[in-house]
């Protein structure tokens, strides 16, 4: 049975992959790195621990005593995942994005190489490419030009992983993905604060003038295409992946609103945040000609159906809103303000 490590595997799109990877691989096992910091969760992935084919290990990336042993196994595939990524944290703290994102990403391609890991598939983000103006989208040969902490991290792992394949012809390939939302993503996140902040009648920060876009794609929709790029994916390549639903935050602001039942007056527009980004959008015309990946969610409904996810589990979003630290610490620096959450108001419906 071949192994593939999965890092990350315990937080928003590691969770949702694993979770689809198990499904659809039986024939595969699976090993799942994760240092469970604030946003990797082992809930997430309740239920998994009694199957043959999967596996759970606590460590960090950038730790060789954690990922030497794992590689040593004979790892036939690494996804990686794992990665501080959160903008806002950035800002104020950029050297966990730097020890994780950088340093993590360069141990794990090293051991893989040392131990003839067949494929390495690094998982990054659009960020990469900086902000776009009015027109126009980013494409893989795109500039790549970061605005943040995060971005300038994970576009330095990228490069590192280009490095790999370039001087020892490793197989590596990287997916850049556009805006993810769906389930078990953690709420200081827009859509999944957006929505629970709504069910608590409790306002939703909107940034500046709200006016900036971004492009959108259900997380299983982004866990096929990191299935198919493993599967299929040439070495040596980038392939953005993006499901053409851009949106400006306001517009997405009042979508959540309206679905939810909840009108405009919960909105409150508060100060943006230092060199936020004006525009994403994804060309993903690449992955669709070459590997015959197409997004199969529709944007509105995928929206509901999060929100019915969240509404029917109210209990794993309200624990992290009362007792998690580092969301009361985001609370506090975007609001002035602890966290408040009365009673649930989807627990009385």
């Amino acid at each position: 049975m071949k192994k593939v490590l999965i890092t990350g595997g315990c937080g928003f799109i590691g969770s949702n992959l694993v979770r689809y990877l198990i499904e659809n691989h039986p024939d595969y096992q699976f090993i799942n790195l994760d240092a469970l910091t604030y946003a990797g969760r082992r809930e997430n992935l309740s239920g998994l621990e009694r199957l043959p084919n999967y596996r759970f290990v606590h460590g960090r990336i950038e730790d060789t005593k954690v990922v030497e042993p794992i590689m040593r196994e004979g790892i036939d595939t690494v996804l990686h995942l794992a990665a501080e990524s959160h903008v806002d944290r950035s800002i104020d703290d950029g050297g966990a994005f730097i020890r994780t994102n950088v340093e993590g990403s360069y141990v794990l391609l090293d051991l893989a190489r040392r131990n003839d890991v067949k494929t390495f598939v690094q998982i990054s983000t659009d960020e990469v490419y900086g902000s776009l103006g009015a027109e126009g989208r980013f494409t893989e040969n795109s500039p790549i030009d970061p605005s943040s902490p995060y971005s300038a991290s994970k576009a330095s792992a990228d490069l590192i992983a280009l490095a790999f394949n370039h001087t020892w012809g490793m197989n590596v390939m990287i997916t850049r993905c556009s805006n993810n939302y769906g389930p078990y993503q953690f709420p200081e996140k827009m859509i999944p604060l957006f929505i629970t902040n709504a069910f608590e009648d409790q306002q939703v920060p909107v940034y500046g003038d709200g006016m900036n876009i971004r492009d959108w794609i259900h997380v299983i929709d982004h866990c096929r295409a990191i299935e198919m790029v493993w599967k299929n994916g040439k070495a040596g390549e980038v392939y953005n992946v993006g499901a053409d639903n851009e949106r400006t935050n306001i517009e997405l602001t009042r979508m959540i609103l309206k679905d939810c039942g909840k009108d405009e007056s919960l909105m409150r527009y508060v100060k943006d945040r230092p060199g936020h980004d004006r525009r994403y959008a994804i060309d993903s015309a690449k992955i669709r000609s070459q590997i015959g990946w197409l997004p199969s969610f529709d944007f509105e409904q995928g929206l509901k159906d999060t929100i019915s996810w969240y509404k029917a589990n109210t209990d794993w979003w309200r624990k992290i809103k009362l007792n998690d630290p580092n969301y009361r610490a985001f609370c506090e620096r975007l609001y002035g303000a602890a966290p408040k959450l009365g009673k649930s108001a989807i627990a009385e419906k």
